[in-house]
């Protein structure tokens, strides 16, 4: 009896273990890609949404940034308003790539978003990218700058429309 007692505990405990586990690797799976880019992080402090501005231009190229010491890395592009050339930040690479934003090198862009100096370089923190009449990718909401990496599937497809 002692022993079928000691048995049935030993399982309570594995899969007790078991299940603490898998819920532990699931949290970690869901904010993979994303750390020092969440919404009280250092680095979104840089972003003022009360300070916005517009810049026109073109991108030269895309890049892969890492804003901050131990952030996951970032969609980033080099862009061209027509006299200085500066790097803007997008978002985390995990949020999107450059292919999976749809947005062009080469062609009459409008970027609107904040300035921000972070390690003494003067850098653009975009909350919305603009191409042409009908394209547009957006990444923070205008009213207060929350990202849409922090968001919900349900409130982000409410703001992106």
């Amino acid at each position: 009896m002692h022993t079928r007692q000691t048995s049935l505990q030993f399982l309570i405990i594995t899969i007790f273990l078991t299940t603490v586990c898998l819920c532990s690797s699931a949290q970690a799976a869901d904010t993979d890609g994303m750390t020092g880019w969440e919404i009280g992080s250092p680095y979104n402090q840089f972003y003022n949404y009360k300070e916005r501005d517009k810049i026109k231009g073109k991108i030269l190229k895309f890049k892969k940034v890492t804003p901050l010491p131990g952030m996951a890395s970032g969609t980033a592009f080099i862009f061209d308003d027509g006299g200085e050339k500066f790097l803007i930040h997008l978002c985390p690479t995990a949020f999107a790539t450059p292919k999976e934003t749809g947005i062009r090198k080469g062609i009459k862009t409008t970027v609107k978003g904040s300035w921000a100096l972070i390690n003494d370089e003067d850098i653009f923190i975009a909350a919305k990218v603009q191409q042409g009449e009908n394209f547009e990718f957006k990444v923070r909401l205008t009213k207060d700058g929350t990202p849409f990496w922090t968001m919900s599937p349900e409130e982000m497809a409410k703001h992106k429309n």
